[in-house]
């Protein structure tokens, strides 16, 4: 298992499942759009084998959403042309294609088999076959803007891990000794959520050490918040510490096979009132399936007639059973048929996450598949009114790329997109797909359209396993230079600008007006709220459509934000995001009692160790002799704080051992004691034994740390490590540490003797650097120390590093959400409800889409204005002095101006003595700036954005900004 590339998806789905996925063998029939979608996802996440079936040769409406096809493939086979660039994305994956007819004999081969943009004859006759063998079958196919997916996997699947959460667990305070034992726990009994019946395992307990190796058992909960558990009477007496961990509880899954479930479908909906739409689309595409075993093609684009003949093969199917016969919604199903011959990027990316993790499901038994049929529709992505349609003429193919979209919009429509030009903000994994989707679009790809990419970021090894247009070769350049270049290679017209500049208030003079009014719409595919937070502010400043999304783990969500018709992003608020808020340093280091505590407390160990230590002896060895002696003797005492336990340049790895060691025997067995009185903690000195297995991990970590920053080389031979500590321990390691000792007065000259110490910036990525190994094993003996319940390494890696948990199917259906958006963006002027901001939970089979909130009304007298709206005031010729400024808003608008500021700086208060306002109403207003703030002002700025407060204003308003106009 190669854990640095599939870091992120090992939150999602642990080490077992990972194993099992890289073990399974999966037959994928169907390469195009959908098909494609689907196995990449598959290679990404490291499936064992992917054998490609497709013996359809490749015709030009596979291009609008097939990245792997081109002009060049046309008549060639799908599954052949797309074997090379699949097996590319992953060398550990092996891609083969099967060229032959799909027999039993061949089924027998795969645990999961998976059909998309098939007949029905070939659906019904496969799946029979693998219900038989109890393979797990998967259908998926898309026309147009509707979707459909089924799954069966047989009539006993049992899933092991349901669902995505973390197993509970619970710090033990104290447990009987009785028939039954009570177990009562420690802190608020009412936060945990055990109930009557859980399975339970037990861990870390001193005394009572024959639960620490029971099997899982049941609880009984108590009212007052503790648990029964067996009978404890003749285990031994509890002492301390310890922590009961649910055992989660598998469930078993029956589902029916295609034949039974075409006549009973189970659907799986959100609400009650959309199982009526599911049901119509289900018959949609069944009456799809009879029109082309007639005709031997899909109906044609836009076509009123071939529409109406479906609507009819519709009506004349046979009832779905098990509910009451219910009217078909016509328009419904005319619309699936006028677009039904469309081939949709955006919809081929959302089906095929969707698919993907659905086989991930069946390999894994991690997650509950879905039940069994899903119907995913973006019929809203058409114009409302009649009158704004294509017609067939606007959408017959025209043998070009974009012929499978120009079936659903039109061609005049892709000329729209041709000429837009998108900033997007991010190239990591949603930014990468995104891009790709821009390519598959044609967004960009003519007259002045174009994408911008900015991204300061490079690619790393982690990145390749979720980041579709990166290759191993990549590692280390620029993920925008990278993007842009891959993204020409799958549409040569499409026009990329990388930027390797980040946006922040730093880089405004790049990222300005100028820059800004060449921009039709922004897409932020970042993993930081502060800056998803600053680039919606600058959405609203220049009124830019945002396209916005996020994912953690199979959690995902697409928001759309566009001026004047929604509200604008405003994302979780600082008080849920403040990742970065310090806990007391008192509290971290003398009074811990959380995890979160502890995990602090380390990350800053390594910040103190290894690079602020060694900033500090370089800063010293720069200044030092130059000062006089009173003044180097003030500071020794911060050179004694960061030296830690030797005082003298490490010259060997034992050296450094010793150091490791030493710094363990501080921290873990001598810190402290005369700091804990009271109800505070009291901490239990551990004593070192270097074959538990933190301990080691501690010292390892360590001593490579240490030696990296002396610029020694490093060991990772435990067994020869292991040798060196039973020597060390063997001698009195007092007396060596003695010998090491120096006086702080020659300390500077010791490590004069050598090149500058390189501090060690902390890295959460990489599993050779030693960085979180050192934060792991430290938090695990510190959380001993103080009897704090530890939370898993794999928490750790998460919370410390700040990792958000990555999946490459989450991250496919989300880039897809935003391509429906981006469809309603470019087609112009769209109502309120045409706009989805949609949620997705992957391992729970939530898909929720729910229409924006419009923009709140604000008013002042007689003005009234939205979030989007402001003051716009030009600055003259000549220009306006503060008085005349102040004199236009009361004529103009009514407002007599009590404050005035430009940012945190106030430029105007009528409040002020008559003699300070005078000094500053006769000075132009741009003079007045500079002369209040310093402000320079940038080439090509063309607007002032100043705020302002009213008389008799509520206390609640926030009048629009002023746009001084220059």
């Amino acid at each position: 298992m190669d854990e640095e590339l599939y870091s992120r998806q090992l939150y999602v789905l642990g080490l077992p499942a990972m194993q099992r996925i890289q073990g399974a063998k999966v037959l994928l029939s169907g390469l195009q759009g959908l098909g494609v979608e689907v196995a990449k996802n598959l290679v990404l996440m490291g499936v064992g084998s992917l054998t490609l079936h497709d013996p359809h040769p490749t015709c030009w409406s596979d291009l609008a959403a097939q990245f792997f096809l081109s002009e060049e493939n046309l008549g060639r086979s799908r599954a052949e042309a797309s074997q090379g660039p699949l097996a590319q994305l992953n060398d550990t994956v092996q891609v083969s294609v099967h060229t032959g007819d799909i027999t039993e004999d061949l089924l027998r081969h795969f645990q999961v088999v998976v059909l998309t943009a098939s007949k029905m004859e070939e659906q019904l006759k496969v799946d029979t076959l693998c219900h038989k063998h109890g393979i797990c079958f998967l259908m998926a196919d898309t026309r147009g803007l509707v979707g459909q997916l089924f799954c069966d996997f047989g009539e006993n699947f049992t899933v092991e891990d349901p669902t995505e959460a973390e197993p509970m667990t619970a710090a033990i305070q104290d447990i009987s000794q009785g028939s039954p034992g009570i177990v009562t726990l420690r802190g608020d009994t009412r936060r945990h959520s055990f109930c009557d019946g859980d399975m339970v395992t037990f861990s870390g307990i001193e005394g009572m050490v024959e639960l620490n190796s029971c099997p899982p058992q049941p609880i009984h909960l108590q009212k007052d918040g503790s648990l029964e558990i067996g009978d404890t009477t003749t285990f031994s007496r509890y002492l301390r510490g310890g922590a009961i961990i649910e055992v989660k509880k598998s469930m078993t899954v029956r589902h029916e096979p295609l034949d039974t479930a075409l006549l009973r479908p189970r659907l799986v909906t959100q609400s009650p009132r959309e199982v009526h739409r599911a049901r119509c689309l289900h018959q949609a595409f069944r009456a799809l399936h009879q029109f082309q075993q007639q005709h031997h093609r899909l109906p044609k684009p836009w076509d009123a007639v071939d529409a109406e003949t479906v609507v009819g093969l519709a009506q004349d199917l046979e009832p779905l059973k098990g509910t009451k016969e219910e009217l078909l919604d016509e328009a419904l199903l005319r619309t699936v048929a006028l677009t039904s011959a469309g081939s949709l990027s955006p919809m081929a990316a959302i089906l095929g996450g969707i698919t993907a993790q659905e086989v991930l499901k069946a390999i894994s038994r991690k997650f509950m598949p879905l039940d069994q049929w899903l119907y995913f529709d973006a019929l809203e992505c058409l114009p409302e009114d009649e009158e704004l349609l294509p017609n067939p003429v606007d959408c017959a193919p025209r043998d070009c790329r974009y012929d499978g979209q120009i079936a659903v919009f039109g061609a005049s429509f892709q000329e729209k997109l041709s000429h837009q030009h998108y900033f997007l903000v991010g190239a990591g994994a949603i930014g990468c797909e995104t891009l790709k989707g821009f390519s598959l679009v044609g967004l960009g790809a003519g007259g002045r359209g174009g994408v911008t990419v900015a991204d300061a970021d490079h690619i790393e090894r982690s990145n390749l396993s979720r980041q579709f247009l990166f290759r191993p070769q990549d590692v280390g350049r620029p993920k925008a230079e990278v993007a842009a270049e891959a993204a020409q290679g799958l549409n040569p017209d499409l026009h990329v600008t990388p930027r390797p500049h980040p946006l922040d208030p730093t880089t405004e003079h790049i990222y300005g007006d100028n820059f800004f009014s060449r921009v039709d719409g922004v897409v932020a595919a970042l993993d930081s709220f502060q800056a998803r937070h600053y680039l919606a502010a600058r959405c609203t400043h220049y009124l830019k459509p945002l396209l916005e999304a996020g994912t953690q783990g199979t959690r995902g969500s697409a928001s759309v934000f566009v001026p004047h018709v929604t509200e604008v992003y405003k994302g979780p608020s600082s008080a849920e995001v403040s990742e970065d808020a310090p806990y007391p340093v008192c509290t971290m280091r003398h009074f811990p009692s959380t995890a979160e505590h502890i995990l602090q407390w380390a990350r800053d160990e390594f910040e103190g160790l290894f690079r602020l230590s060694a900033e500090t002896i370089n800063r010293c060895q720069q200044t030092c002799p130059s000062l006089a002696d009173t003044d180097r003797l003030q500071i020794l005492p911060l050179l004694q704080q960061v030296l830690g336990v030797l005082r003298v340049r490490p010259q060997t790895w034992q050296d450094c051992v010793v150091w490791a060691l030493g710094h363990w025997q501080l921290c873990f067995h001598d810190d402290g004691t005369p700091f804990w009185s009271g109800p505070k903690q009291c901490p239990q000195p551990l004593q070192f034994d270097p074959s538990q297995d933190m301990h080691f991990l501690y010292v390892l970590a360590a001593a490579n740390l240490y030696a990296q920053m002396h610029g020694l080389p490093g060991s990772r031979d435990q067994t020869a490590l292991r040798e060196l500590l039973e020597l060390l321990q063997e001698e009195s390691r007092t007396q060596r540490l003695k010998a090491h000792l120096r006086e702080l007065q020659k300390v500077l000259e010791v490590w004069s003797k050598g090149p500058p110490l390189k501090p060690l910036l902390f890295e959460k990525d990489g599993d050779s650097n030693f960085h979180m190994d050192f934060v792991v094993a430290a938090s695990y003996l510190r959380s001993q120390n103080y009897g704090i319940l530890p939370v898993s390494q794999a928490q750790i890696k998460q919370i410390v590093g700040q990792i958000i948990p990555a999946i490459a199917t989450s991250t496919a259906v989300v880039a897809g959400l935003l391509g429906l958006e981006l469809y309603k963006l470019v087609s112009g002027a769209r109502p309120l409800g045409a706009f989805r901001h949609s949620y997705l939970h992957l391992a729970e089979n939530h898909f929720i889409r729910l229409v924006p909130s419009a923009p709140a009304n604000q008013t002042f007298h007689h003005l009234k204005w939205t979030c989007w709206d402001r003051l716009k005031v030009p600055a003259g010729q000549p220009e306006k002095t503060l008085k005349s400024l102040l004199a236009h808003l009361e004529e103009e608008h009514g407002l007599r101006v009590r404050l005035l500021l430009r940012g945190q700086a106030l430029l105007y208060s009528a409040g002020w003595p008559a003699e300070k306002q005078s000094q500053h109403l006769h000075l132009r207003v741009t003079e007045l700036v500079q002369q209040v703030t310093g402000w320079v002002p940038e080439p090509g700025l063309r607007v002032l954005v100043l705020e302002l407060s009213c008389e008799d204003e509520d206390d609640e308003a926030a009048f629009p900004p002023l746009h001084y106009e220059l």
